[in-house]
């Protein structure tokens, strides 16, 4: 097991990353935790089975949120072209 630590990012990235890692079967724990608000510092701590190691299931969570990210990218892409929007004009109050 090995815990990651990634500076400049927060529970954005922190929870998505989570999500797909502990989705990898191989994956005996994954979380994270933020330890001071006023630090920009994510613990990401994975542990595995005996089968693949941590930096390999953190990399592999990471290349399948990319391409998760490329997917959904690709669709909101494809509703623009279409012309799938509104504009709505705010009100002045």
């Amino acid at each position: 097991s090995l815990t990651f630590v990634l500076k400049e990012e927060d529970h954005t990235l922190g929870n998505s990353l989570r999500h797909m890692i502990n989705k990898n079967p191989e994956v005996d724990f994954c979380g994270y935790s933020i330890p001071h608000p006023s630090e920009a510092k994510l613990h990401m701590r994975v542990q595995t089975s005996r089968r693949t190691t941590a930096a390999e299931a953190m990399k592999k969570g990471m290349d399948d949120l990319t391409d998760l990210c490329s997917v959904v990218r690709e669709a909101y892409e494809n509703e623009l072209r279409k012309g799938a929007f509104e504009y709505i004009k705010d009100e002045v109050v």
